[in-house]
């Protein structure tokens, strides 16, 4: 019985319920806690059964991040958040789909905030072609939305870079990160700043409590359309076969 309930359970996996559960794992208890034996258990099957999805704990790390991309490009497919940003309303349609791509990155670095800081890094471990699907299917898609607005090949790189920089040190440098114990409702035990000497460390005493109140969104865009303000710009607004008229 025990041997046939085993087989049931294999029956019902799949590579995307495998890698579902692998990020429910990591979103409720960290990277840490993700292991083929743990993630077998919370399947219900044993370890061995996991290994025709995933062939081991790198490949799996690799697919949490092909997870985390497939989330961003179904949030662009569904028009997610579509609509502009107040700071952004104004802007050229290649402009507007930039912050559209940076609000759905920034919705999945949100829902799975332990597994951003391994999107920041485990793509550049491996070479650009051998990246998931999903991550090559969001830059073509950034790469495409830089070409028809009309930039030449060098300056769409150089656009390229500096978005994907801007919006990955925007997320990692996220207010979540310097509260101590979320838990406390005392601001300055819930931010831990007890633990920081005044008389070594004024300024930062004084002005840490204000990194828990900005705005995420609001100051996301309104750093990345400065920086793509002071780089050049496309000759045209060609974006989606638009003219400068």
């Amino acid at each position: 019985m025990a041997e046939r309930d085993g087989t049931e359970k294999r029956g019902r996996l799949s590579r995307p319920l495998v890698l579902a559960a692998a990020v429910a794992l990591v979103d409720r208890e960290g990277l840490a806690a993700l292991t083929m034996r743990r993630l077998a258990a919370e399947l219900g099957v044993e370890s061995m059964a996991l290994y025709r999805y995933t062939p081991g704990k790198e490949a799996l790390l690799d697919g949490l991040i092909e997870s985390y991309f497939t989330e961003v490009n179904a949030r662009l497919r569904t028009n997610a958040d579509n609509g502009p940003h107040e700071s952004t309303r104004h802007r050229p349609e290649w402009r507007l789909e930039l912050s559209r791509i940076a609000r759905s990155f920034a919705a999945a670095a949100h829902a799975h905030p332990e597994i951003l800081p391994l999107v920041a890094t485990r793509p550049l471990t491996v070479p650009l072609a051998r990246r998931p699907a999903p991550v090559l299917e969001l830059t073509e898609h950034i790469l495409a939305v830089l070409g028809r607005a009309g930039f030449d090949d060098a300056t769409a790189l150089a656009v390229y870079r500096t978005f994907v920089a801007w919006n990955l040190g925007c997320l990692l440098v996220d207010k979540r990160q310097v509260v101590d114990n979320p838990d406390e409702p005392e601001p300055v035990l819930r931010l831990g700043l007890h633990r920081l000497p005044a008389a070594d460390y004024p300024r930062l005493r004084a002005l840490a409590p204000r990194f828990t109140e900005f705005d995420d969104d609001a100051e996301m865009l309104a750093g990345l359309d400065s920086l793509l303000d002071g780089m050049p710009q496309p000759p045209l607004d060609a974006f989606y076969g638009g003219d400068a008229s």
